[in-house]
């Protein structure tokens, strides 16, 4: 990527850093993101158990309210679930892979959306004509319905899921960087780049591909946003992540059913860290596409 590539990143990431700087809001739901992605990375150091791991697990402690000490002296501060596990502790783990499978298929459906609008954008014609009808038939259905078809094919398992994921996420980034490489290309500095005889592969990656990062950027955040609740969606229907892996949605599930026998913490206290990730993910997203977006004017 050339120099003057770089020094319009550094002067994007500026622009954004500033625009965020400047909403109140959006200050504290980044601060909120920075807190729960630390807390997922260091995760297994912050538990005081690892829920999953049978043998520290022990039946006599389960149900158990927020609070509650159990008999070898660990306080479970946000009580236990049916199995006996640190409350606490399952969501630090569950947290660790709803941003794992969120970030994991948003990046890779970005590289693949990306090279394929790029693509798209720049041969034109009938590659053109087939990249965007697949764009269109994906498009077409709910999310949430082509995933549920995928898993029912593929069953349970953390790479299903976020092979699901991948496949129903591309073609939102296939449209809005054919659309912005379509303004681009016919730019006075892409025609300069194609009589020096600069390939290709350079002009997509190294010269229209920096044009795009704006709307990459805010669809990034949302479509991350996005895939962790269907993510949540599917493994609370029991279709996603099987029993034995750590989820938000399945700790949601795992409780959903004890909510009117009073043990409300084991389902609303997973549900309420779900929708705080979810719902900080999106207003950051939301205010970088009004910094993003001069017509919408900043707040």
């Amino acid at each position: 990527m050339s120099a003057a590539a770089l020094f319009r990143g550094d002067m994007l990431v500026g622009r954004l850093l500033t625009g965020i700087s400047r909403s109140p809001k959006a200050v504290v739901a980044a601060v909120v993101c920075v807190i729960l992605l630390f807390a997922a990375v260091v995760g297994p150091y912050l538990t005081p158990q690892n829920p999953y791991d049978l043998a520290v697990l022990d039946i006599l402690d389960s149900k158990l309210p927020p609070g509650s000490e159990s008999m070898d002296g660990l306080v479970y501060w946000l009580g236990t679930d049916g199995q006996g596990r640190d409350m606490f502790s399952a969501m630090i783990y569950g947290l660790r892979t709803s941003l794992g499978v969120g970030v994991f298929s948003g990046l890779v459906a970005l590289v693949i959306g990306t090279l394929l609008g790029l693509i798209a954008a720049h041969f034109g014609g009938r590659i053109d004509a087939l990249i965007m009808r697949v764009v269109d038939l994906m498009l077409g259905f709910p999310t949430i319905l082509v995933a549920l078809m995928l898993l029912a094919l593929l069953g349970q398992g953390l790479w299903k899921v976020i092979f699901a994921l991948i496949l129903v996420q591309w073609a939102t980034f296939a449209r809005a960087v054919r659309s912005a490489a379509l303004v681009e290309k016919n730019k006075d500095y892409v025609e300069a780049a194609v009589t020096l005889g600069i390939g290709t592969p350079r002009i997509l990656i190294g010269h229209i591909l920096p044009n795009c990062l704006p709307p990459l950027i805010v669809i990034g955040m949302l479509q991350v946003a996005n895939a962790i609740s269907a993510e949540a969606t599917l493994s609370f229907l029991g279709i996603g992540l099987p029993i034995t892996e750590p989820s938000l949605g399945l700790l949601i599930a795992n409780g959903y059913q004890l909510l009117m026998s009073g043990e409300y913490w084991i389902s609303v206290y997973p549900g309420v860290l779900l929708l705080l990730l979810v719902f900080s993910i999106n207003i950051v997203g939301d205010r970088l596409r009004e910094v993003l977006n001069p017509r919408l004017g900043e707040r």
